[in-house]
């Protein structure tokens, strides 16, 4: 179907109010840089779902890594987890008196072990399905040179029990845009039971506004319907059976348990943990199960489920900013907060 039509026939939609959740921070990015709401009805809300990693990470996983800088080793991080706050200050915070460094692959960790074996060094593990493998290859690698002097510090997460959270808590959520870079990991059959248990469509977009606008179309055209499926409408770059070597290495490496997602609480099954035969690399993330009360202003767990939208929090853009975040939307780039305020504010 031709763009032109799709957009004609999202900006006519008169049938009842929709609620249409994008999951991933950057379908919330891009969603904003398009002006895709100005191209549909108002009778379809878009709302952003817990599709930032490093917002849903739990205060107790900052102050232990804070712990390990400042007492076993040298921590090494991805900038987007330097803001995040912890009990006692984020990681960027506690620099000038913790061993901190900003990595760009986790396979720095190995060279730095490598090159100062008589050094303990630190990863911040933080992710989704999209980042999994390549921590999992980098420890499969120093398992297999006899590197001994690297830890985990995980909170890594998968994306499907988060969803099934939802659906199970969220009753007016009628449709998902399924996120694009975990999809290229999983592939879309993961949504089917979902998507059947639910009677809701599961719909994998691209980032472009042509793919956003026909996955949109897609959801609505299913709603109205009566279909409830699992599609794909990223082909350039999601296989329907996702990346088999990819999925393998996390399966070797990694199993799952309960995970802490910072404003939404404890969900089963949603965390991944070493395996036994990794266990020596692991730096006590089964134990980070904590996390910090939000002050009673800050209204984050309703946005990461889609409840309000991020302006409609008081602390938004008063005393809670991208300089200065406090509640853990606003801290990442691809986080619904920190997108609305640099859009909208």
């Amino acid at each position: 179907m031709e763009l032109e039509k799709i957009i004609d026939y999202l900006k006519s939609y008169d049938g009842r109010p929709l609620k249409l959740m994008e999951v991933c921070g950057t379908h919330t990015a891009a969603i904003f840089k398009n002006g895709i709401r100005e191209l549909i009805s108002p009778k379809i809300r878009l709302i952003s779902g817990p599709g930032c990693p490093v917002c849903v990470t739990p205060t107790a996983y900052i102050d232990a890594c804070v712990a390990f800088a400042k007492g076993e080793g040298q921590l090494l991080t991805f900038g987007d987890m330097m803001k995040v706050p912890g009990t006692n200050g984020s990681l960027s915070e506690n620099k000038t008196d913790a061993d901190i460094h900003v990595m760009y692959s986790p396979f720095e960790a190995l060279e730095r072990a490598k090159a100062e074996p008589e050094k303990l060094f630190g990863v911040a593990a933080v992710g989704f399905e999209t980042t999994v493998p390549a921590y999992g290859l980098m420890l499969k690698q120093a398992k297999a040179e006899g590197v001994e002097n690297i830890r985990l510090i995980t909170a890594l997460k998968t994306v499907l029990p988060a969803l099934e959270w939802i659906c199970e808590n969220e009753n007016d959520v009628d449709g998902f845009i399924c996120p694009g870079h975990v999809s290229v990991i999983t592939g879309i059959h993961v949504y089917d039971e979902l998507a059947a248990k639910y009677r809701r469509p599961f719909v994998v977009a691209g980032f472009e506004a042509e793919h956003i606008l026909g996955t949109i179309y897609r959801i609505v055209r299913q709603i109205e319907t009566g279909e409830n499926l699992s599609e794909n409408l990223y082909r350039n770059a999601v296989r329907d059976e996702g990346n088999a070597k990819a999925m393998a290495v996390m399966e070797e490496v990694f199993e799952p348990g309960p995970a802490m997602w910072r404003g939404l609480g404890m969900i089963e099954d949603s965390g991944l943990y070493l395996r036994d035969e990794y266990a020596r690399y692991d730096g006590g993330s089964r134990q980070l199960t904590e996390d910090m009360e939000l002050p009673s202003a800050c209204r984050c767990g309703e946005v990461i489920v889609g409840r309000i939208n991020p302006d409609q929090c008081p602390m938004f853009g008063n005393g809670c900013d991208p300089v200065n975040p406090y509640g853990p939307c606003m801290v990442s780039a691809e986080g619904s907060c920190g997108i609305w305020y640099r859009n909208v504010h």
